[in-house]
């Protein structure tokens, strides 16, 4: 149970720390990418840009 939390709150950091990367080479603006305001907040949600990056894992992980 630890090892699953702490593999989650790792995967969070890592996500948190590259999206300003990938909001620069245009994921989370796709077609299909969710953005609205909110209680005065800015929300994504990026469905678009997660499909694709999880299409190119998997085949990055095929021929791994």
């Amino acid at each position: 149970m630890i090892r699953w939390f702490i593999v989650v709150f790792l995967a969070l950091m890592l996500i948190n720390w590259l999206t300003p990367a990938l909001q620069r080479l245009g994921f989370g603006r796709l077609p299909g990418d969710l953005r609205f305001k909110l209680f005065g907040r800015e929300w994504n949600v990026p469905l678009a840009s997660t499909i694709l990056l999880s299409l190119l894992a998997s085949t990055l992980a095929k021929f791994i």
